[in-house]
């Protein structure tokens, strides 16, 4: 097995928290909006992972080549029920002066921030120890 897919895993892996991250980011920027509809509110999103191991070259592959690593599968909407606020004032309010709030959790989605940056972090000292270990291993020689 060659060191280089550790790269290929760890470079997978910061790619998923980014996305990850970025969900949160558009999440947290929209958990004050409000609509006029229920259909119209901003739901959470929320990325979908999953881990990945094929074989490259085909099932015959002598060498045991595969590629590992984490997959996104897609994003979805939470199904959360979205909050419904009495502001007759409020431009958007429908006919009966209700406004309709996201249904973002602002503590949830600072957990999911912290933890994927967490995430990416490790995949950073991951792909540093690899790559302090391939120099080490270079030195060797001299």
């Amino acid at each position: 097995m060659s060191m280089f897919k550790i790269f290929d895993v760890a470079g997978s892996g910061m790619a998923a928290q980014s996305l990850r991250l970025n969900t949160v980011a558009s999440n947290l920027a929209n958990a004050d909006s409000v609509s006029g509809t229920p259909e119209g509110a901003y739901r959470a999103k929320e990325p979908l992972f999953s881990a990945v191991q094929r074989a490259l070259g085909g099932a015959g592959n002598a060498d045991g080549d595969s590629s590992v690593g984490v997959q996104v599968k897609g994003v979805t909407e939470s199904q959360a029920d979205v909050q419904a606020r009495y502001e007759p004032g409020n431009p958007m309010a429908d006919g009966n002066g209700y406004v309709y709030g996201s249904n973002v959790n602002p503590i949830d989605e600072l957990v999911n921030m912290i933890s994927a940056s967490r995430s990416y972090q490790n995949n950073v000292e991951v792909m540093n120890t690899t790559k302090q270990l391939m120099l080490k291993t270079l030195d060797l020689g001299k």
